[in-house]
């Protein structure tokens, strides 16, 4: 996915190059946007915080996260949903 921190809120932009595009409010300082992207991504979809993981991509725009027990088809109908 592709994040954009320090925009102006929290959301779901949409679809960037292939990949799923988000703006956080949190700026990228100390891993607040890293923060803020796991647990939005956990309310968003209704996980514990502990069941989303920053696999790749902790200083970089780019990142890559593992859902654990939630499915690609979930993730996909609940993201596209508006912010």
């Amino acid at each position: 996915m592709l994040v954009q921190p320090r925009a102006s809120r929290t959301r779901v932009v949409g679809e960037h190059d292939g990949m799923l595009k988000l703006q956080l409010a949190a700026p990228p300082v100390d891993g607040e946007a890293n923060a803020a992207l796991v647990e939005f991504l956990a309310k968003r979809l209704g996980l514990p915080r502990r069941q989303v993981t920053l696999v790749a991509g902790d200083a970089a725009r780019r990142k890559r996260v593992f859902l654990a027990g939630v499915d690609a088809a979930r993730v996909e109908a609940v993201m596209s949903q508006a912010s």
